[in-house]
């Protein structure tokens, strides 16, 4: 580190250092579940006053140390693991991306790319592109985090910026959106039953955070922009990547061969997503919900995500393959979904500790407790109005450390924050976006959320002593700057009096 170093850099620095030193994320999760156990066991002949909102009935500890809980663990094991959903998620989804990466298809396309991409517009619009992936639920983590990687390699700059940026608009900014996306009528859901408690006949809009989404989506933009560019690519400048050079995608001018086959195989994407389109506008579609709506976690179309980028992928790939001749046989498109899997063995066995750990933890009911005892105790503190909303921010935040889910969180805090707030004149579509902002700023910081080990492995393509440690001081300036400045705009916008969204119920208390 030079002398001019500053106080943040070294800070920084110190984090990846003690980070670093960390078990294997691998371990981190096998004791997390060895803790959950001992905790269970103890807690278990303890009584709560906590209500579980979600049944109106105490919060009990289970204890997972007994010989029948024991039991359960070892012969659900395997039913766990297989059924854990971001393990699909990946696996199927990089099958398809496989063939279009190793078959050169990826490369080709983003060599075309890059000659008509402004560099120093390059930071924004891979955050815009990290938050519009929302709407594809959690494709974002397995297509455009590895591809920013990719292109910040091949136009010069280093590939763990390009990989901050994008985890930071994919996760930091997953309230953010200018589209509407399937969380959005799931946590309305919780909202509006909640809102119930207090007025029975009141009803919530799905979109009555969308105004102040979209607005977000500009500031976290705009943060993740200079964040990128002016905290973390400096701090990377003295990081050598020494990944495996085979395994670094190359991009060498195309010849008349391959720029034939490109073209061919990106028409066939572009037929492919025009018959998706095709099939998705009638009404009577059957890959809409029940109702006709297509962003909602009834319709088909957004259970059907993962095997659609596996399609969208696979074909174009196939195409570029035979044309290009890198594929000669049949066999040539199974070796390159083979070596996506290889790829991807380390990220399995993080999967299994970690599946195991989030099973038991639900179970043990230790997330809930913590959760409702935190809601209750800033509930009994009877803190001013705004207070309690920054109070919601970052309890929400600190939760997020140890419950992924954001449905989840919401089915426990939504019925507590909701009514408490509404008789203090706060609408329901406030409450829950102070809860969005806490949720969404701290997802990047958390190495129990299921995709973080999957980042760090993206960054060991690059760089091989990528860390825990290493991914949390490149995260942290994001989380704190998010936090802080996501919080303030929301208050402002709150003193203005601005509609969060759709026929959203805007009432706040008179000032003093």
């Amino acid at each position: 580190m030079s002398a001019q170093s500053t106080w943040v850099t070294r800070a920084l620095d110190k984090v990846e250092k003690v980070g670093n030193k960390l078990p294997d994320p691998a371990m981190i999760f096998f004791f997390s579940l060895v803790l959950v156990w001992v905790l269970s066991a103890i807690l278990s002949n303890f009584s709560f006053d906590a209500i579980d909102p979600r049944n109106g009935e105490a919060v009990v500890v289970n204890n997972l140390l007994t010989g029948a809980s024991m039991a359960d663990f070892l012969s659900r094991m395997v039913v766990t693991f297989t059924s854990f959903a971001p393990l699909g998620v990946v696996l199927v989804a990089m099958l398809g991306v496989g063939v279009a990466e190793h078959s050169g298809f990826i490369s080709a396309g983003l060599k075309r790319i890059l000659d008509f991409t402004p560099k120093a517009l390059l930071t924004p619009v891979v955050v815009l592109v990290g938050i519009i992936s929302h709407t594809a639920t959690d494709a974002g983590y397995v297509l455009v985090i590895p591809l920013v990687s990719v292109i910040f390699y091949a136009m010069g700059r280093h590939p763990l910026a390009g990989i901050a940026a994008a985890f930071a608009g994919v996760s930091g900014g997953f309230a953010a959106n200018f589209i509407p996306s399937a969380i959005d009528p799931l946590l309305q859901s919780f909202t509006q039953t909640a809102a119930q408690i207090i007025e029975p006949g009141m009803q919530v809009n799905p979109l009555n955070n969308w105004f102040f989404n979209s607005a977000s989506s500009l500031l976290i933009i705009g943060l993740a922009w200079f964040l990128t560019d002016k905290v973390i690519e400096p701090r990377l400048k003295d990081t050598p990547i020494d990944g495996d050079p085979a395994e670094i995608p190359r991009f060498d001018e195309l010849d008349e061969k391959q720029t034939k086959a490109l073209r061919w195989a990106s028409l066939t994407l572009l037929g492919g997503i025009i018959a998706l389109v095709a099939i998705l506008i009638p009404e009577s579609s059957p890959m809409r919900a029940p109702d006709g709506q297509l962003a909602s976690f009834a319709a088909p179309v957004m259970r059907s995500i993962v095997p659609l980028i596996f399609l969208l992928f696979i074909l174009p790939g196939v195409v570029y393959g035979y044309m290009s001749g890198a594929f000669s046989s049949s066999k040539d498109m199974i070796a390159c979904m083979t070596k996506a899997m290889n790829g991807m063995s380390y990220y399995i066995v993080m999967a299994f500790f970690c599946a195991l750990f989030i099973d038991a933890f639900a179970k043990s009911n230790l997330g809930t407790l913590l959760a409702v005892e935190g809601a209750s105790g800033l509930q009994a503190m009877n803190l001013p109005p705004m207070v309690t909303i920054v109070g919601i921010i970052l309890l929400t935040a600190f939760v997020n450390l140890f419950v992924g889910s954001s449905s989840a969180k919401w089915a426990l805090l939504g019925p507590i924050f909701v009514p408490m707030l509404m008789q203090l004149n706060i609408s329901p579509d406030l409450t829950q976006m102070a809860y969005r902002v806490g949720d969404s700023s701290s997802n990047i910081i958390t190495p129990l959320m299921p995709y973080f080990p999957l980042v760090v492995v993206y960054c060991q393509r690059y760089v091989k002593s990528t860390g825990i440690g290493t991914l949390l001081s490149l995260m942290i300036p994001f989380t704190f700057t998010i936090l802080i400045a996501w919080t303030l705009f929301l208050l402002g916008y709150w003193a203005l009096g601005l509609p969060l969204g759709i026929q959203s119920s805007y009432v706040y208390p008179a000032v003093g």
